[in-house]
């Protein structure tokens, strides 16, 4: 190696420390610790504890039917989240962008939910959900909106989508809204000159160029549903029951809330963890060859 090869690589290390020894410290060094702390039984105060190898994960998916039972409707929220969150962000950047006129009213309309935190999101739509439309109900002929939108766990878990959505769909938007201001308009042009309908230009010509934003999306949406807590935690905590408690609400009460046994939810983040990663290859590796067809 050269002189200045050896300084490049020195200033490149130099300029890559101050990043990397943050991710050594404090994402690292924690997930390493997580391994180890799976395999206790501790509490999370005293400092004494056992290992216990892998009775945690046995216990997880053999004796703990909250847990399966949160995992289930977890997977059920990603499918719903993932698939709607996309098709409306997709829609709405269309619609916005297809007007000539106030886009940047429309799409500031459109994200400000996605400025405000989840929490407070929640909070506020828990009231509307609770105060807000059995007045409007009383008062218009709208008598379906006098129900029990948090008391029943089908329609709870209906609410828990229409917050999630009304408060995420905004960014995939913007997402969205950058790759087809990026569709070259003379490909778009020539279609229509050979006579091709508005579905035809989306299909054959819009959506290739929109297959890295969707990779991008997609592995948003699967991150974020699989990880969803406080939208759960402020409008339900899990209830009716425990019909709409989440895998993150499983674990955080498992460790904090409940029995205090660290351990064991260090376990279930584990086995979150390696679901997330596999999904996520899974999904990313399958756009990535579908945008080289495209």
């Amino acid at each position: 190696m050269s002189k200045a090869s050896r300084r490049a690589t020195v200033s490149l290390l130099a300029f890559c420390a101050p990043a990397l020894s943050f991710y050594l410290v404090f994402l690292f060094y924690p997930l390493l610790s997580a391994f180890y702390y799976s395999a206790t039984d501790w509490n999370g105060v005293f400092r004494t504890y056992n290992m216990v190898g892998l009775n945690n994960y046995i216990e997880a998916f053999t004796k703990d039917t909250r847990f399966i039972n949160s995992l289930t409707y977890t997977l059920r929220y990603v499918v719903a989240i993932v698939v709607l969150e996309n098709i409306l962000g997709l829609s709405v950047a269309l619609l916005v962008e297809s007007r000539m006129r106030a886009k940047g009213l429309f799409r500031t309309l459109f994200f400000m939910p996605n400025i405000m935190s989840a929490y407070i999101s929640s909070l506020m739509w828990l009231f509307i959900f609770t105060k807000v439309f059995p007045q409007v109900a009383e008062r218009t002929i709208l008598t379906f909106l006098d129900q029990s939108w948090i008391g029943n766990k089908d329609i709870a878990f209906i609410s828990i989508l229409m917050v999630a959505l009304w408060h995420g769909t905004g960014y995939l938007m913007i997402i969205y809204i950058a790759a087809i201001q990026g569709v070259p308009s003379e490909y778009i042009e020539a279609a229509i000159i050979d006579g091709a309908g508005a579905f035809q230009r989306f299909r054959y010509i819009i959506l290739p160029f929109l297959m890295p934003a969707v990779t991008v999306c997609l592995f948003l949406t699967l991150n974020g549903s699989f990880k969803i807590f406080d939208t759960v935690f402020s409008m339900t905590k899990g209830g009716p029951g425990y019909s709409t408690e989440v895998i993150a609400l499983n674990i955080f009460r498992t460790g904090f809330a409940d029995n205090m046994r660290l351990g064991y939810a260090t376990a279930k983040s584990i086995i979150l963890f390696f679901i997330i990663l596999v999904i996520t290859v899974l999904q990313v590796t399958a756009t990535k060859r579908r945008e080289v067809e495209m």
